[in-house]
């Protein structure tokens, strides 16, 4: 797991220096994205290194905010005014 994290990190570094070494300038969504990216593979990392009793738990509690999330978003949309 933290190969796959640390090679995630040098992947990242490498693409912004290759980014600046092409002179080009460095916009708020490339970072946002090459986070992202960095974050997406240690998580997937840290869910490869998890028992599956362990696992089940944490995806049955992403499903759940996932449904509550659309829930409230369901019932903003319900109480706000009809716009002319």
């Amino acid at each position: 797991m933290a190969t796959v994290a640390i090679l995630a990190s040098l992947a990242f570094i490498g693409w912004l220096i290759y980014w600046a070494l092409k002179r080009k300038p460095f916009k708020a969504h490339h970072i946002t994205y090459g986070v992202a990216v960095v974050t997406g593979i240690f998580t997937y990392a840290f869910f490869l290194s998890m028992d599956m009793p362990q696992l089940l738990k944490i995806m049955v509690s992403i499903f759940l905010g996932i449904v509550l999330i659309f829930l409230a978003a369901l019932l903003q949309r319900r109480r706000q005014p009809d716009k002319p």
